[in-house]
């Protein structure tokens, strides 16, 4: 797999879903997981660390902190992406966007899974000369 997309509930799948038909689109090998930094940290720990995805897409809602916890856990590119759950998802933005230092996640617009997949493309396009030729510069 190259990209693992994790949600923190099950009401994120329609977002990711929408990731996961743009990778689809670039033969990109991804999954999706629900896992949640709060309720099952275990589970989220073991996905993280035997995962052998080169790019994870955090999405989550709230006080978003799946993409933090994420990138704490490893030192593979994270891009998050906000979900629109209370104050239109700036509560959930700003989350994603303050991360100390040494712990970045890239963060996408609210609800744009679909960008989060085609920043993981250029990531994973960086050391695949086929992907790069399907992204065309």
């Amino acid at each position: 797999m190259d990209v693992l997309i994790l949600v923190g509930s099950e009401s994120d799948l329609p977002v990711a879903e929408k990731a996961k038909a743009a990778l689809d689109e670039f033969g990109v090998k991804n999954g999706i997981e629900v896992a949640s930094a709060h309720r099952t940290p275990d589970k989220l720990d073991r996905l993280i660390r035997e995962s052998d995805a080169k790019v994870f897409i955090g999405i989550a809602g709230l006080s978003a902190a799946l993409p933090g916890v994420i990138a704490s856990k490893t030192k593979k590119p994270v891009i998050g992406v906000p979900v629109d759950v209370a104050l239109s998802g700036l509560d959930s933005l700003l989350s994603m966007m303050q991360m100390p230092g040494g712990v970045p996640v890239a963060t996408v617009g609210i609800g744009n899974a679909k960008n989060a997949a085609h920043l993981a493309v250029r990531i994973l396009a960086l050391s695949d000369a086929k992907l790069a030729a399907k992204l065309g510069k």
